[in-house]
């Protein structure tokens, strides 16, 4: 019973780390990557689509991403989409191709970045301490239906604790990362 606790509380400490890394991807620094268009949606054929969804996304130099639309019918809308989203991007069209030119980032860009990727991480602290609240009063709801001893109890808290630190160390680990990265001119 203690081991299956320890387990779902490792699984779901593990989601708030995976959590954590798709919203450092999609915090933008100087350098083009395919995932930061990854919030933007499209209208196709009367419904919301991801734009990976409808178009390739191709880094084409360490500014410059390339967004092919899969239909040509598609161009203006994908354009128009990656305009209209909240990422400060100005696509410019060539054909069937869209560039999407990266802007260098300001250092009032910069250290607004890194407070969003701050409070991002704390979120994430904040989930892993749930889970382990969450183990915990399993623990203890074993206890007081005698189903393990007392030592039983201390000796998984102790277990559970070493597992939150292990993943507010990685949490800490991928901010301090991001905010290298953000920094970096």
């Amino acid at each position: 019973m203690i081991n299956d606790i320890k387990k779902d509380a490792e699984t779901r400490m593990k989601k708030s780390l995976d959590a954590l890394q798709a919203n450092f991807h999609k915090i933008r620094t100087g350098r083009a990557h395919p995932s930061i268009l990854d919030a933007v949606s499209v209208e196709y054929y009367g419904s919301q689509m991801p734009l990976n969804q409808v178009a390739s996304i191709n880094v084409e130099d360490a500014r410059t991403l390339a967004v092919v639309p899969w239909e040509k019918s598609m161009v203006p809308k994908v354009e128009k989409a990656i305009m209209t989203s909240d990422l400060g991007l100005n696509p410019a069209t060539a054909g069937s191709v869209i560039r999407v030119p990266m802007p260098m980032l300001t250092e009032e860009t910069r250290k607004n970045y890194t407070k969003q990727a701050r409070g991002e991480a704390e979120n994430a602290r904040v989930a892993v301490r749930n889970v382990r609240r969450d183990a915990n009063s399993d623990v203890k709801a074993l206890l007081k239906e005698k189903e393990i001893s007392e030592d039983e109890e201390h000796g998984a808290e102790e277990a559970i604790q070493k597992l939150t630190d292990k993943y507010i160390a990685e949490i800490d680990k991928l901010l301090e990362a991001k905010e290298h990265d953000l920094m970096q001119v």
